[in-house]
C-alpha cells in the first residue's frame, strides 16, 4: 500500500540510512550507489553532506539531480524513495557536521566524530535536493 503523502515525509524524517542513486557518467559502469547520512523535515529539501572531490560529488554536479532511498524491515517492511534536482550547493558548516552527526550518532560520540572529520577532512560540501518524485510503500509484516 502506497504511503500518503504525510507517512512518506515523516518516515523520510527518520534518521534512516539512505541509499543514495547518481548517474555518474561512466561508459560501462552501473549508476553510483552509496550509504549516506541525510536531513530532511517534512515539506523541506534534503540535504547531504560530502567531500568536495568526492566522486559523489562530481557526479551530482554533473547529473543536477540524484535519488534517495530508505528502508526498514521493522516493525513493518516499508521504504521510501525520493528523487529530484539539487537546488544548492555550499560549503559546509562545523554546525551542520554537528546537526547531522547527532542525528545518527549517541551523544556521547558526535563531538569526538565531528572533531576528527572536521580536522581531517574540513572541505565538505552541502547539497540540497528538492523532492519531485516519490516512492513508498507500507508492506506490512510480510
Amino acid at each position: 500500500m502506497a504511503l500518503t503523502r504525510e507517512d512518506r515525509e515523516k518516515f523520510l524524517a527518520e534518521p534512516l540510512v539512505a541509499a543514495l542513486a547518481v548517474d555518474a557518467g561512466e561508459d560501462g559502469r552501473a549508476p553510483l550507489m552509496v550509504p549516506i547520512w541525510y536531513q530532511y523535515e517534512p515539506g523541506g529539501d534534503i540535504w547531504i553532506m560530502t567531500g568536495r572531490n568526492s566522486r559523489k560529488a562530481a557526479a551530482i554536479g554533473a547529473a543536477g539531480r540524484f535519488a534517495l532511498m530508505v528502508d526498514r524491515v521493522e516493525p513493518t517492511v516499508r521504504y521510501v524513495s525520493v528523487e529530484g534536482p539539487v537546488v544548492d550547493t555550499v560549503q559546509a558548516t562545523r554546525e551542520q557536521l554537528v546537526e547531522l552527526s547527532a542525528r545518527y550518532l549517541e551523544p556521547g560520540k558526535v563531538e569526538a566524530y565531528v572533531d576528527f572529520l572536521w580536522n581531517d577532512d574540513s572541505d565538505q560540501v552541502v547539497i540540497r535536493m528538492r523532492p519531485q518524485r516519490w516512492i513508498s510503500s507500507d508492506l506490512g509484516e510480510a
